[in-house]
């Protein structure tokens, strides 16, 4: 088989995964060239490519789902190889077969190769037949609501819907009961259509429980395949996930033979080239289920460098390029541990909502792998996924792999959007996870305790009040020592998480600052520098690195991103913010999907009325009241901003 070499590479993807790519191709001397959307015009992976081609719209249809787009970027800009990253059109068939027929090299597997396993419905098929153990469920041609409805009474619900086209939890829904499925079925196919262009679904039995672990496999066009062992991704939100680890505390030796043994033969048998992951559900006997395939680099691959010492980019493109994959199992060997932890912009406090908006700081912990594409300024569009940033660690054992992404986590300076910063801190310190037992139902067993406000809520407080003191433009500069000058309490409002705290701070004449927030407290503070303050009370002495924007002010304090907004001079905020108006507001930046209700219609308080899209995932707004909708003011396919009115209700007397 001849080789096809190529010298410059198109990515057909955006963000942290760009620069991934982009990394490894200079290394190994190919030119690179990004593609973006009017959103990402000033995105760091545009900055960073040696050319960049406009290719729409913000939407991802109108810009990174555009197959002749994409093409067309490639032929102008002279790149020779696209690479795909993931998502988007990374296991699209289509896009696989018009980069073969335009003499591009898809960097990843051959058309023929994604449809066979690349949707999820085929891959089933395909390894039923190899006598692999499957998820019992349904993945006909006929998608017609009641074929589907009955399809899902046959199976017995709970059952999962799934997306045929891609994956990352997008086009997914858990169904409890008959009665639900209409709704789910059409969220999730909305979801799948918006995400990958193609809203096909299957079905197929929830599994209660299990563990979510996956096999990473390489081949090559001669027939060689090896696997790279198995990642444990059981911890997960909204079915995606947030937590990747290699190995997987559930997983033997032995085990792990068996699954590496299914997946190498499962690739080998259609001549499968590039990598691929096969994700199976591992229940509490130790048998396995196949769920699907992933045709395309994963997010987590990082976390199968860390063991095994290789770049599985630096590997796709020899294998793309012709080379032989130069592996055999007997060559795969593992040292120690890794954990990936994906930091989302999202509020984990309000069922993970999506947030977007600027990241007015970004500053990444020492001595740990951080894959991002972000910097101080730039902005977070509400159009993409939500994921911002991956934190990886490697130790030798798995404590210390979790003890330095803890430290790592607690350092990271993420200031501006809300990310789930916090929220991975208590996952990681949690005694189920550290003891290993974490299996998909893990957020949902211990939500409340990974939610807990944080102990030291009053003492944020305080801090805050100082931290505005200090920094308040208008008043005296902090010095060091003593001072003659006359004190006067003065007064702090602030908000934190929705509470607001009413403080007086007052400088002593020695020099330390005196609060009143229901209980006495004295802070002496050592320094004050244009982002980091040094402070000491009660004895212990403490830096803590901040932000001051306007009324705003972030600030990281023992691990956690503490956002603060100074009420002091603001006006009192009425209850309209909570729908108690009869407003119902866009939780976050996002497209109206679909619009539930009329004019006229009556609605009870909690009832559906509009779903709105953002970062790729549906979200459902109820109304605040019960009543009778009385104006609509939004119209399906409209792009909202956070905070804007949408439904109107008049409260039933």
């Amino acid at each position: 088989m001849k080789s096809t070499p190529f010298f410059k590479i198109l990515i057909a993807n955006r963000g942290e995964i760009a620069l991934r790519i982009m990394r490894t191709a200079r290394r190994l001397g190919y030119g690179v060239v990004a593609v973006y959307s009017d959103a990402d015009r000033d995105a760091l992976h545009v900055r960073e490519a040696d050319q960049a081609v406009r290719i729409g719209e913000a939407l991802p249809a109108q810009s990174y789902l555009r197959i002749e787009a994409i093409i067309a970027a490639a032929k102008a800009s002279g790149a020779t190889a696209v690479h795909p990253g993931y998502g988007f059109l990374a296991e699209n068939e289509d896009f696989a077969q018009a980069c073969r027929d335009a003499g591009l090299v898809f960097i990843g597997p051959s058309p023929e190769a994604i449809r066979a396993m690349g949707n999820k419905a085929g891959a089933k098929e395909i390894m039923e037949k190899a006598g692999v153990p499957c998820v019992p469920g349904y993945q006909g041609a006929d998608q017609s609501d009641a074929v589907m409805l009955a399809e899902a009474k046959k199976i017995g619900f709970p059952v999962m819907i799934k997306a045929v086209a891609g994956g990352g939890g997008r086009g997914m829904r858990l169904v409890a009961d008959a009665a639900a499925f209409p709704d789910a079925l059409r969220s999730a196919r909305s979801e799948a259509q918006g995400a990958f262009g193609d809203p096909t679904v299957i079905l197929e039995r929830a599994i209660v429980n299990p563990r979510h672990i996956e096999i990473q496999v390489f081949g090559d066009r001669y027939r060689n395949a090896v696997h790279l062992g198995e990642r444990d991704c059981s911890v997960q939100r909204r079915h995606q996930k947030l937590i990747e680890e290699a190995p997987s505390p559930a997983v033997s030796p032995r085990l792990r033979a068996r699954m590496g043994a299914v997946a190498v033969s499962a690739v080998k048998s259609i001549g499968y080239e590039g990598v691929g992951t096969l994700e199976f559900l591992l229940d509490s006997s130790g048998e396995f289920y196949f769920m699907e395939m992933n045709t395309r680099l994963q997010v987590e691959h990082p976390v199968t460098e860390a063991i095994t010492g290789l770049d599985l980019v630096e590997l796709q493109l020899r294998v793309a390029s012709g080379e032989p994959l130069g592996l055999v199992q007997e060559d795969i060997k593992f040292s120690g541990h890794a954990i990936e932890v994906r930091l989302c912009s999202e509020d984990a406090g309000h069922d993970f909502m999506p947030q977007s908006g600027t990241m007015a700081l970004w500053q990444m912990p020492d001595g740990i792998r951080v894959e991002h594409a972000l910097q101080s300024g730039c902005e977070i569009p509400p159009f993409y996924d939500s994921m911002i940033a991956k934190i990886i660690s490697h130790g030798a054992t798995r404590d210390e792999a979790r003890g330095k992404l803890i430290v790592g986590l607690e350092q990271l300076a993420a200031f501006g959007v809300t990310t789930n910063q916090g929220f991975l801190i208590s996952c990681l310190r949690h005694p189920g996870f550290a003891a290993g037992e974490a299996t998909t139902a893990f957020i949902g067993n211990h939500r409340d305790e990974l939610l807990a406000p944080r102990k030291g809520a009053a003492s944020d407080a305080e801090l805050a009040a100082l931290l505005l003191y200090v920094t308040d433009p208008s008043a005296p500069k902090w010095k060091p020592g003593r001072s003659l000058a006359a004190a006067f309490p003065v007064p702090v409002r602030v908000e934190i998480g929705g509470a607001v705290h009413e403080i007086e701070i007052v400088r002593e004449r020695d020099g330390s600052y005196r609060g009143l927030n229901n209980t006495l407290y004295r802070i002496e503070v050592h320094a004050v520098g244009g982002d980091t303050i040094r402070f000491s009370r009660d004895g212990l002495s403490e830096s803590v690195k901040f932000l001051r924007d306007r009324d705003r002010l972030y600030f990281l304090h023992r691990g956690a991103t503490i956002a603060v907004r100074d009420l002091t001079l603001a006006a009192p905020v009425s209850a309209a913010a909570s729908g108690g108006d009869g407003k119902v507001r866009a939780a976050m930046n996002g497209r109206v999907v679909a619009v539930l209700v009329k004019p006229g219609d009556q609605v009870t308080a909690g009832q559906p009325v509009m779903t709105l899209e953002a970062m790729k995932m549906e979200h459902v707004h109820t109304a605040g009241v019960a009543g009778k909708v009385a104006a609509i003011d939004v119209a399906e396919g409209e792009q909202v901003t956070t905070g804007k009115i949408v439904v109107e209700i008049e409260a039933a007397v």
